[in-house]
């Protein structure tokens, strides 16, 4: 996940928590792996415990000391909660605060009444394809679910027929865009040039949101027909609110930490200088937690007070929206734990070691490295800094076009098959109200055909340039 970034490259920098041979490490992830699947689908216990149960698990088959696959657990929720987890209170507030002010319903009305019933899914990858240019995958998450919870629900849609295509338009950008984190790492790695790379992910990442979004969720929502979950789906205004938001200061409420993200994305590129004046105060409103931040008190006014919300309504509103994310967040935690553990007991490292003889075409090793490392990790960021260090040397003699082609290459084998090992995994099982079974068949399948797009897209531009 990119809000991890900083915690994944001091672990990659670590020594591995145990000195396990290769083929003893790949027993113990599939071990790992294989215990968590058993507990939640056999025994039908909570995911939070499964992963913990786990991750204990992953370490004992790999032979590591338990008190360093504690320390290593404990480390990777606590770095995973930090990361995403105000984030997802700060969503869960804005989300909280759209729905009980009507806003929300504003949205989703005009919405319908303006988009025909076979467009939805368009417009939903067009929307979450433009928010999540400059977000975290996570904040895109969290601004995104009330909308789709919404519109398929007052629409009566398949939740996946709405949800697959902006979750498809979300993962892409993450994936393969710059400003994210993965492809400026990868960028910066194999020295790509950050414009030409931009420009051919666009032209990449069209064709594969329109594949692994609307046209993939015709049939994720035969094979997962279920409707919005009634815990995470906002419900209308009570009758006693005598108005609601205009719809214009609706999405100017939520698309605020979107464009002051945004303008610190274009402000790095344009400035790139750390001592600059103008990029300092940028990178402090354009983080993260300072946008969402940002965007909750001015919905406190554009959407509460605008709705008649007295300061005692507000307060109660702010306090009712933590509920529904306690379980969430103990999940996507644990899921991080599990990854950590991951990363320490040295598997990340396994994969690099055992690709290194592969005699391939650059562009497909590049994926293939990026896809094993996902595999077995669960972390995109993870797969795509560990690549772009090992073929960063095959970027030497090709062309401008082709690395950048290489630093595509590795982020799309960055999302393949998302999984249990995964924190997104868990984030969009929990908010969609599946099981584990219904969300590999959606999301997973949604990822991996993401992957395998997007690589066949690169290949086919490697042949033209």
């Amino acid at each position: 996940m990119p809000s991890l970034s900083v915690e994944i490259l001091a672990a990659d920098a670590a020594e591995p928590i145990t000195s396990a041979g290769n083929a003893q490490l790949g027993i113990a992830v599939l071990a790992g792996i294989a215990v968590i699947v058993l507990l939640i689908t056999k025994f039908k216990l909570h995911a939070f415990l499964a992963l913990t149960i786990g991750s204990l698990a992953l370490g004992a088959f790999a032979g590591a000391p338990l008190a360093a696959t504690i320390k290593s657990f404990s480390a990777g929720l606590g770095n995973t909660v930090a990361g995403v987890g105000v984030l997802i209170a700060l969503g869960a507030i804005l989300g909280k605060l759209l729905a009980d002010s009507g806003g929300a319903d504003q949205i989703v009305d005009t919405i319908l009444a303006r988009t025909g019933k076979r467009a939805m899914p368009w417009a939903m990858v067009l929307i979450a394809s433009v928010i999540g240019l400059p977000l975290f995958f996570e904040v895109g998450i969290v601004l995104l679910i009330p909308v789709v919870l919404m519109v398929a629900k007052r629409g009566n849609y398949s939740l996946m027929r709405i949800g697959i295509p902006a979750l498809a338009g979300l993962s892409v950008m993450h994936g393969l865009i710059p400003p994210h984190p993965g492809p400026l790492v990868a960028i910066d790695a194999v020295g790509a040039n950050l414009g030409v790379t931009l420009a051919l992910g666009l032209v990449v990442a069209l064709p594969t949101v329109i594949i692994a979004g609307p046209v993939f969720s015709r049939y994720a929502a035969r094979w997962v027909d279920i409707q919005a979950p009634e815990k995470m789906t906002p419900t209308r205004p009570s009758e006693d609110l005598e108005k609601r938001p205009g719809f214009g200061a609706t999405v100017a409420t939520v698309l605020l930490p979107v464009v002051l993200m945004l303008v610190k994305a274009l402000v790095d590129i344009v400035v790139d200088d750390p001592e600059n004046g103008v990029q300092k105060v940028t990178d402090v409103i354009g983080s993260p937690l300072i946008a969402l931040l940002t965007a909750v008190i001015v919905g406190m006014f554009t959407l509460g007070r605008a709705a008649g919300f007295t300061k005692e309504r507000l307060s109660s509103t702010v306090e009712k929206s933590f509920a529904p994310i306690a379980g969430v967040l103990l999940i996507v935690g644990a899921g991080g734990g599990f990854k950590q553990t991951l990363i320490d007991i040295g598997v990340g490292q396994m994969i690099l070691d055992l690709s290194k003889n592969w005699s391939i075409p650059a562009l497909l090793l590049a994926w293939l490295i990026a896809v094993a490392i996902r595999l077995a990790t669960g972390s995109a960021t993870v797969a795509t800094i560990s690549a772009a260090g090992l073929v960063a040397p095959l970027a030497e003699g090709m062309s401008t076009g082709e690395v950048s082609l290489l630093v595509l290459a590795i982020g799309a084998g960055s999302l393949f098959f998302s999984h249990v090992n995964d924190a997104g995994f868990w984030l969009v099982k929990e908010y969609f109200g599946m099981d584990v079974g219904q969300t590999i068949k959606t999301w997973s399948v949604m990822e991996t055909i993401i992957s395998v797009v997007g690589i066949v897209f690169v290949l086919l531009l490697s042949l033209v340039l």
